[in-house]
């Protein structure tokens, strides 16, 4: 494909029809990671964060954002999604908090962007969780590391 799908022929945005599409299961895995210091990635693993259970809230927050995702980017189409999961791994070797959201549909459209907005929102709630211990904490590497189904077929990073 080498056209951007949410312009019309006159270079206006708008909404894909996918009307015709067949529904089909959809899978989208996204990830992404936060960096800290030891300092913070500590009180994580230890479960001593003075607002909670950071990952636990952390996780809540993916899947809701995953469900409020045509809420937020505002040519997405809203969908019923089978399936949330969010998880998350420690890095010790460089002190972060590593995500991994996939996402499920039968539907005519994929998830890459539930998927995305899920690695996204968790993390922003990590941070919200430990800024009052670290405000140099950095997301990054946010991206869809496989896609399957639909027409596009699958893709693998």
């Amino acid at each position: 494909m080498t056209e951007l799908t949410h312009f019309d022929a006159q270079g206006q945005a708008h909404m894909v029809d996918v009307g015709g599409k067949p529904e089909t299961h959809r899978i989208a895995i996204a990830t992404g990671h936060i960096i800290m210091m030891p300092s913070t990635l500590a009180i994580i693993k230890g479960g001593n964060a003075k607002k909670g259970d950071v990952l636990g809230v952390a996780r809540i927050a993916g899947i809701m954002a995953a469900k409020r995702t045509s809420d937020l980017i505002p040519l997405c189409h809203p969908l019923p999604l089978t399936r949330v999961a969010v998880e998350f791994e420690l890095g010790s070797s460089n002190n972060s908090v590593h995500c991994l959201a996939t996402v499920e549909t039968w539907a005519p459209t994929g998830v890459e962007m539930e998927a995305l907005s899920a690695v996204q929102v968790a993390l922003l709630t990590v941070y919200d969780m430990c800024k009052a211990v670290d405000k140099h904490m950095e997301i990054g590497g946010v991206r869809v590391v496989e896609k399957r189904g639909g027409q596009s077929g699958n893709f693998k990073a």
